[in-house]
C-alpha cells in the first residue's frame, strides 16, 4: 500500500475553497479566476482532502465546481426549487426571442428582460407567489450561490447554470421520447384488424 500524502502548504486556498462550497455555493472560473487556477492546479489534492471529509467535490469543464449532495435542507430545497423556475422561465423567454440558449453569459438581464419574463409567465409566477420584485430578489441569491455576477444594474449568468440547462434539456428529450412513443402507440391503435 502506497503512502500518499498531501502537503498542505501546496494548497493555500483551502479554507477559502472548503468555506465557499459548503456554504452551497458554486466556484466559477469567470468570477474567482484566482481561485479557480488554485482548483484546477491542484485538483486531484483538493478532491482526495474533501472526500476524506466526506464531501463529494464536483469539477465540471465548463469552469464551475461545487460540492454535490442528495441531502439538502428544506431552505436549500426552496431557493433550488425558486431558482430552477427562475432560469427556466428565463431560458424559455430566451429561447422565444430567438437567443442561444448556451450562449447564456452573453444575456445582458436587467430590468427590462425580467419585466418580459415576468409578463410571459406571469400566471405561474404569480402561482408560486412571485411577483416582478421578486424575481430581482431571486437574482440576489442566485449572485449568493454562485450562479450569476451583478454589473452595473443588471447580472450575467455564470457557468455553474449549465447544471440547471443541462436538466432541463435531459427533461426536454425524455418529454420528446415521450410523445413520440405516445404517438407511435396512438398510430399501432388506429391500424385496422
Amino acid at each position: 500500500m502506497s503512502d500518499h500524502r498531501i502537503d498542505l502548504a501546496q494548497l493555500p486556498s483551502l479554507a477559502d475553497l472548503f468555506r465557499l462550497f459548503n456554504n452551497g455555493k458554486h466556484l466559477n472560473r469567470q468570477a474567482e479566476p484566482a481561485l479557480w487556477a488554485e482548483l484546477e492546479r491542484e485538483q486531484t489534492a483538493y478532491q482526495a482532502i474533501f472526500e476524506a471529509l466526506g464531501y463529494d467535490l464536483r469539477i465540471d469543464g465548463r469552469g464551475f465546481a461545487w460540492f454535490h449532495t442528495d441531502e439538502a435542507t428544506s431552505a436549500t430545497n426552496k431557493a433550488t426549487r425558486q431558482l430552477a423556475l427562475l432560469f427556466m422561465v428565463l431560458f424559455d423567454t430566451q429561447a422565444d426571442a430567438g437567443k442561444p440558449l448556451m450562449r447564456f453569459g452573453d444575456w445582458v438581464i436587467d430590468s427590462s428582460l425580467l419585466k418580459t419574463v415576468h409578463e410571459q409567465h406571469q400566471e405561474l409566477l404569480v402561482a408560486e407567489g412571485i411577483e416582478p420584485d421578486g424575481l430581482v430578489a431571486l437574482f440576489e441569491t442566485a449572485q449568493r450561490f454562485g450562479f450569476a455576477l451583478a454589473y452595473n444594474g443588471h447580472w450575467r449568468l455564470l457557468p455553474a447554470v449549465c447544471r440547471y440547462l443541462d436538466h432541463y434539456e435531459e427533461l426536454a428529450n425524455v418529454a420528446k421520447t415521450e410523445e413520440v412513443v405516445l404517438e407511435e402507440n396512438d398510430d399501432e391503435g388506429e391500424q385496422p384488424l
